[in-house]
């Protein structure tokens, strides 16, 4: 991908959209992902991960809510990736990321991923330039190593400008329902906000094998049209269909007759 600069790209809709309108269209998106997952379970020969990344408050527990609320439980699960436990700073960054990926036939979603540990790690400087390359490469492997074993992987940022994060964060403050979600740390990151935009501009750059979304985020009901969309037409496109039964396979039921009721 060549350089981005997240300052000049919009993190808002179109003026002409109106909201009711894709509301509308969501709601018709999410009846279709509902149909497209039942057919990736039923059939099993092909997985989804999908990754959203994006700053505190950008928005990625909102959008799983939304884009995949109507899908069936057992056939998707989503992971979120905060500090390394004791035992996954043993191994190496993306240990605990391979023991979840998803098998055939299912969905999985990482809110938040592998990419913190070129972006956080690198902000704080708790790693040097020369493992962040390194780390760019390993990311790189493993996002083709999914690919190739029949994983597609759909990569999503969810951008939203530092005005809406803070309106955002003030709310957890003042909105009882939102205290919960208060942490004092999401503040302090706010001063590194610059930081952070270069790492993201880095990653975009350097891990671009699997492509990645951009998805303006200051308006949520915007933000989940547009990841629906991909999610629909990504599934489409792998051409998927319900298993048939042979006929060899069929049980021998001669003389049986089905039986309606009048």
């Amino acid at each position: 991908m060549p350089k981005v600069n997240l300052s000049q790209i919009n993190t808002r809709a179109p003026k002409n959209l109106k909201k009711e309108n894709a509301k509308a269209k969501l709601l018709k998106l999410q009846t279709k992902i509902e149909e497209l997952q039942n057919v990736l379970y039923a059939e099993g020969k092909h997985s989804l991960l999908v990754i959203l990344q994006g700053m505190d408050a950008s928005g990625k527990d909102g959008a799983i809510k939304k884009v995949f609320g109507a899908v069936n439980p057992a056939g998707c699960k989503v992971f979120s990736f905060k500090k390394p436990t004791e035992i996954e700073m043993k191994h190496d960054f993306l240990w605990r990321l391979h023991q979840v990926v998803p098998e055939k036939g299912m969905i999985h979603i990482f809110n938040r991923s592998h990419y913190e540990d070129v972006l956080i790690q690198r902000v704080h400087k708790w790693i040097d330039e020369t493992v962040v390359k390194q780390r760019f490469e390993h990311i790189n492997a493993f996002e083709k190593l999914l690919e190739q074993s029949g994983t597609t992987v759909l990569k999503f940022y969810l951008h939203i400008s530092p005005e809406e994060q803070l309106e955002r964060l003030n709310e957890r403050l003042t909105d009882p329902t939102k205290n919960w979600k208060y942490n004092q740390q999401d503040f302090e990151e706010r001063k590194l906000w610059n930081n952070y935009m270069n790492a993201y501009e880095d990653v975009f750059e350097n891990c671009d094998k699997v492509a990645w979304n951009i998805i303006p985020s200051d308006q949520n009901w915007y933000k989940e049209l547009l990841i629906a969309e991909k999610i629909v037409a990504t599934l489409e496109s792998l051409k998927m269909a319900y298993p048939k039964v042979e006929n060899s396979n069929l049980p021998q039921a001669a003389g049986v007759k089905s039986v309606k009721k009048k």
